[in-house]
């Protein structure tokens, strides 16, 4: 087995939500093997505080968890990205910088759960919905055998986890 570790770039438009999850959760989950970022287009400036409060209470860490730029991973000094992964329709429709190292890319779009209304019961239960799709996605990517599978097969794997259960059809808004 390859001790290499990937670097893996989740991007929401704004930052605060899906992407902040992804990013916790391969953290966590990511055996070593990876390092996580995320990033926004237009970043929302803070995360949102029902997905501290679903990560902190699954377990899964937080610490220096911020909404930011995607400008800062396109900057000479950047670690380079093996993979970028779109989470929700509208950062995937969006303009990227160009990515140095030509990562391998794809969508993996879930619904916003910043944009439920209702009670804090109801709005808690759509981020650990989110939580638990963002999960299952990132429990496929993982167990992935990276080093061994061409590009060609690679690249539609990933995209297939993309259609995961839980997946947009282009209706979600920036998170």
């Amino acid at each position: 087995m390859s001790d290499r570790i990937y670097n893996v770039l989740f991007l929401c438009t704004g930052n605060s939500t899906r992407s902040i999850l992804a990013e916790s959760i391969l953290r966590k989950d990511g055996r070593g093997r990876f390092r996580a970022f995320s990033a926004g287009s237009q970043p929302k400036g803070r995360v949102n505080p029902f997905a501290i409060k679903v990560l902190k209470s699954a377990d899964f860490p937080v610490d220096d968890l911020r909404s930011k730029s995607w400008e800062e991973f396109a900057a000479p000094d950047a670690p380079v990205m093996d993979f970028v992964f779109t989470v929700c329709d509208n950062a995937a429709g969006e303009s990227c910088p160009v990515w140095p190292g030509q990562p391998m890319t794809a969508h993996w779009g879930i619904e916003d759960p910043a944009e439920v209304e209702g009670t804090d019961l109801q709005k808690e239960a759509a981020f650990v919905a989110a939580l638990r799709y963002m999960k299952n996605r990132i429990a496929i990517f993982t167990s992935l055998p990276l080093n061994s599978i061409d590009k060609l097969s690679l690249g539609t794997k990933l995209r297939d986890i993309g259609r995961a259960e839980g997946s947009t059809n282009g209706q979600d808004k920036a998170s």
